[in-house]
């Protein structure tokens, strides 16, 4: 039966839409699709609401959320299937622990800033690990440069970070040092490792999030690019053949009109 309008507006009408899609009479695809099937889908959707934000796309945002939340729903749905956990279970989940991680929201302790905020999450987080490390619960599937800035956050949070900016920058030139001084393939790799691993932390100490300044690099530099293919492609000129010179000419240009 075809959904009504009035359940295509409703969280619980959702529900039952992807629970028919999962059904004997539903969708072929998504009855055969598992936890693991669906991770690629997961990623992409979340990758793609965040390029709606990066965007400034409210419509875009909006939609991609849907996607995202369909994502999480149908995880949900397989999860219930299988009889290891329902939707309450996951709501109760993230409700009790944002009850808990807010105690000067819900309780008596007192945190007044963003910074004092973050400060008792992470006291908190750290007491229910217990005896893990802090660096536990990391995911392995960040991209690397925001992996490596979680790494150095936690490991920060637990005492083992250097005193002062001034220390990183060091650490990072001595680390560009190395890089050049590499005499191997294997070697080269290991201190360009070592190099954006120490320039993370650089960024982490000026409040940058290396993954955002890269990606926002790396989408200037491709409208810019563009630009300076069409220019290529009006006058005729072989890109590849010109001297480095004309090169640089050329991209100051279509910088100048992008």
């Amino acid at each position: 039966m075809t959904p009504s309008q009035r359940e295509l507006r409703t969280f619980s009408g959702l529900r039952r839409i992807v629970a028919t899609l999962r059904g004997p009479e539903g969708c072929p695809w998504d009855r055969v699709q598992t936890h693991r099937s669906l991770r690629p889908y997961l990623i992409e959707e979340a990758q793609e609401a965040l390029s709606a934000i990066d965007e400034g796309d409210p419509a875009g945002l909006c939609e991609e959320l849907g996607d995202l939340l369909l994502e999480v729903l149908l995880q949900v749905q397989i999860a219930e299937e299988n009889g290891d956990f329902r939707l309450a279970d996951v709501i109760e989940g993230i409700a009790g622990k944002l009850v808990r991680r807010h105690p000067h929201v819900f309780g008596d302790a007192v945190a007044e800033t963003p910074e004092a905020v973050v400060d008792q999450w992470d006291e908190l987080k750290q007491r229910e690990r217990g005896d893990r490390s802090a660096l536990t619960g990391i995911p392995l599937g960040l991209p690397a440069l925001a992996y490596a800035q979680a790494v150095q956050r936690r490991a920060s949070r637990a005492g083992f970070a250097y005193e002062t900016g001034d220390q990183a920058w060091e650490a990072l030139e001595e680390e560009l040092e190395e890089f050049r001084a590499a005499a191997t393939p294997e070697e080269r790799a290991d201190e360009l490792g070592d190099a954006l691993f120490a320039l993370a932390n650089v960024a982490r100490w000026h409040g940058v999030e290396a993954e955002d300044a890269l990606r926002d690099t790396c989408r200037g530099f491709t409208h810019i690019f563009r630009q300076m293919e069409n220019i290529v492609a009006d006058r005729g000129i072989d890109l590849t053949a010109a001297p480095t010179a004309d090169k640089l000419a050329l991209w100051e240009e279509a910088k100048a009109t992008a």
